[in-house]
């Protein structure tokens, strides 16, 4: 996929409801080489769509305080990685918003390891 490939499929979710799956729940221990990640919120993806990096299309789920395992919600920001191969979508349930700022703060776990921008509605 070239860049701007991915930068054209994920502007396409932006604003769209979505159905993701959730590979990575609330409170989930990833070990990555030397790095520990807690997931301090649901984390996952869109089946059967690939991003940048060949596997499924990440997604952070913002606004839901509990693990899940699926979630329909729309997307409300792209986290734009500038020093990647893949850029994440950034979801909320239904009517529920986020400044950019919180959004920043919330995804921070995972994308202080990377130079983002976050491209809100």
């Amino acid at each position: 996929m070239t860049y701007e490939e991915r930068k054209a499929q994920v502007k396409s979710y932006l604003g769209k409801v979505i159905t993701i799956g959730i590979d990575r729940p609330i409170g989930y221990v990833h070990v990555k080489g030397e790095k520990t990640l807690v997931y301090p919120i649901n984390y996952g993806y869109i089946p059967g769509v690939l991003g940048g990096d060949d596997e499924e299309l990440d997604v952070y789920l913002l606004g839901v305080d509990h693990p899940v395992e699926e979630y329909t919600c729309r997307v409300i920001a792209i986290a734009h990685r500038e020093n990647d191969v893949e850029d994440k979508l950034v979801a909320a349930p239904e009517g529920m918003t986020f400044t950019k700022e919180e959004i920043e703060n919330a995804i921070h776990f995972q994308e202080k390891y990377y130079k983002t921008h976050i491209e809100t509605l």
